[in-house]
């Protein structure tokens, strides 16, 4: 029921947006009474708070589904970076940047975000970190991902404003070539090469 809850709360982000995810249309979406609803989450704070907590594991969950292929991909490094790309596109981003959005004037939606995001954005970093084996350790290799994220975020981010995704996609391997440069330029000061960035 829980389960049915959040998950109906994602979709209700990405259909009506933050403003538009209310109480009863969570409930309508999930099948479920007023009185279901308000024994789990007595509040639309408290449906949301758990909704931020609920995306950031489910971020975190399509990234771990993926990391033995990466390990496994012949070029680590590009599997890597296409997983965050990926990992950044679907309803759970969508949602995602619903909330992020509005918490930049909601104090008590921020305080959640501030709370769920660094543990959500820690384990994207070590599962993208897996492209470079022996030295997912390397600070400066692992600066070079948090790049990555970033870089991921703020092109999809663009998406919204301009929706084509072929453009989306060119604009993605742009990025993606110059990430590639900069993680070759790091891997010229480790002293082994990285699988990947050759």
């Amino acid at each position: 029921m829980r389960k049915r809850l959040l998950d109906a709360t994602v979709d209700c982000l990405v259909r009506y947006g933050y403003t538009g995810t209310t109480t009863t249309r969570v409930t309508e979406l999930a099948g479920v009474t007023r009185g279901a609803q308000v024994h789990h989450f007595p509040t639309r704070a408290d449906l949301v708070a758990a909704t931020v907590r609920h995306l950031a594991a489910l971020r975190v969950s399509l990234a771990s589904d993926r990391v033995h292929a990466v390990r496994q991909a012949p070029d680590p490094l590009e599997a890597a970076l296409d997983l965050l790309w990926e990992i950044h596109d679907g309803p759970v981003m969508w949602a995602t940047m619903e909330l992020w959005v509005a918490a930049r004037t909601d104090p008590g939606l921020r305080e959640q975000l501030v709370e769920a995001e660094p543990a959500a954005r820690a384990a994207l970093l070590e599962l993208a970190g897996t492209a470079f084996g022996a030295h997912a350790d390397e600070p400066r290799l692992r600066h070079v991902m948090d790049t990555a994220l970033d870089t991921a975020r703020g092109v999809r981010l663009l998406g919204l404003a301009d929706p084509d995704p072929a453009e989306l996609t060119a604009r993605w391997k742009r990025a993606k070539a110059d990430l590639r440069l900069l993680v070759a330029a790091v891997a010229a000061q480790v002293p082994d090469r990285i699988n990947g960035a050759r």
